[in-house]
């Protein structure tokens, strides 16, 4: 079992900014892929962003991509989603997850089935 506790959510004006993070308990955290997902209210959970277990594959979605940045350190055990520049339509619940397959494709990193394990999610909300 692997336990992910996010933080760093919480009320920020348009054009601010805000890191996120996930910090990872139970099993080997350079075992596993992280990703991150959001949820609006009445919305699907959307991806945000994925890192690799070495921290060399990235993959951002197109909404987020040049203001997000996802990031871990392994010797933490913690992942981070730095957010810039945000927007009112970023308002939503953040939430990461983390994959104990390699397999770093648009596919699979994308898709919430591919998680095998989920936070409880942080509130981020952007007044404009």
């Amino acid at each position: 079992q692997v336990q992910l506790v996010e933080s760093g959510g919480g009320l920020v004006q348009a054009g601010g900014s805000l890191r996120l993070s996930c910090a990872a308990s139970g099993r080997t955290f350079s075992n596993y892929l992280m990703g991150w997902f959001r949820q609006a209210p009445g919305k699907e959970r959307d991806f945000v962003a994925a890192i690799g277990r070495s921290g060399s594959n990235i993959y951002y979605a197109d909404s987020v991509k040049s203001r997000f940045t996802i990031s871990r350190d392994n010797a933490k055990n913690t992942s981070y989603l730095q957010m810039n520049s945000l927007k009112p339509e970023d308002t939503a619940v953040y939430y990461c997850a983390a994959s104990g397959s390699p397999l770093f494709t648009i596919a699979t990193i994308t898709s919430t089935h591919y998680y095998d394990y989920w936070g409880q999610g942080t509130q981020v909300t952007v007044s404009s």
